[in-house]
């Protein structure tokens, strides 16, 4: 086995865009595939839990000490578009925002809506991430993935994966996705992408706390409303537990406006869960991943 590259006690708020988390005991991050790999071996032969985190959107750590390996593939950064086809293979590792843009400058169309989501193409298909009706499952083609019980490297079609609202297969098998094959509609209008491509953030930017430490969304939408819309109609905008706030731009996001921990985050979740079940009669599900917590 080659060489890997540990770190030891590294603070994993660092890591995560609400800027909250605890300590890992081991930590790594592959700049590709074959390190990733490597990780995965030992801490299989070393008998280490291990932890996958991309972007750390859409993610509370628990401010405690975690034990085992935890693997951020954020430096798993290599793409390759085909302009005149259409097709992107691309690494868990990139950025929805870096593709965006450069979906945008080869004239491929379909990735518009992306620019203004925080995560990496590996979270976006684990999450089932989107904006309306847009996900990265329309695109998408296949998924290279790894078992990390066999360690067996293999390729899936789209058609053999479960893809619903917010949820994919990924969340409940033990498949790590190491890269994907995605298909855009080519030789659009590169100006006109490129402005609505700009014109998608710039309407991010003013209606979302993006000056503040967040998840992005904290809360699924239920069927035929928004939960954005319901914490705002029982006056929660601004209301803060902790360092922890209802961002007053919109209810849906919590920020870290100060000094937030985990346990001060996850009493939030839990009040707005409460209040709006008991006004609204409507159980609100986190999008938010829980890492280091007995829940859900």
């Amino acid at each position: 086995m080659q060489k890997i590259n540990l770190k030891k006690n590294i603070n994993l708020s660092n890591f995560t865009t609400i800027k909250v988390g605890g300590f890992a005991e081991y930590f790594s991050q592959p700049n590709n595939i074959d390190e990733l790999v490597n990780l995965i071996k030992w801490s299989k032969s070393n008998k280490q839990e291990c932890r996958i985190i991309g972007a750390g959107s859409n993610l509370l750590i628990n401010n405690i000490f975690l034990e085992g390996l935890t693997i951020c593939t954020k430096n798993m950064r290599s793409i390759e578009i085909e302009s005149l086809t259409g097709i992107v293979e691309s690494e868990a590792g990139v950025m929805l925002p870096t593709m965006s843009n450069m979906l945008a400058k080869k004239g491929l169309q379909g990735g518009e809506w992306a620019v203004g989501i925080p995560g990496t193409v590996g979270g976006a298909i684990y999450m089932n991430a989107g904006s309306g009706d847009l996900t990265l499952a329309n695109n998408l083609i296949s998924v290279q993935v790894m078992n990390t019980k066999t360690l067996e490297i293999a390729e899936i079609e789209k058609k053999d994966i479960n893809f619903q609202y917010r949820f994919s297969t990924f969340q409940q098998n033990h498949l790590l996705i190491i890269s994907a094959k995605l298909l855009f509609k080519p030789k659009g209008n590169i100006k006109q992408l490129l402005e609505t491509t700009k014109k998608n953030l710039k309407r991010k930017t003013e209606t979302q706390p993006y000056d503040l430490p967040s998840f992005g969304s904290v809360f699924k939408n239920p069927t035929n409303t928004y939960a954005g819309k319901l914490i705002e109609e029982l006056g929660l905008k601004g209301f803060k537990i902790g360092g922890a706030e209802i961002s007053t731009l919109h209810a849906n996001f919590i920020v870290n406006n100060s000094s937030a921990n985990s346990q001060d985050i996850l009493e939030l979740i839990t009040v707005i869960q409460q209040k709006v079940l008991q006004k609204k009669g409507i159980s609100l599900q986190p999008e938010v991943r829980m890492m280091g917590f007995d829940y859900p």
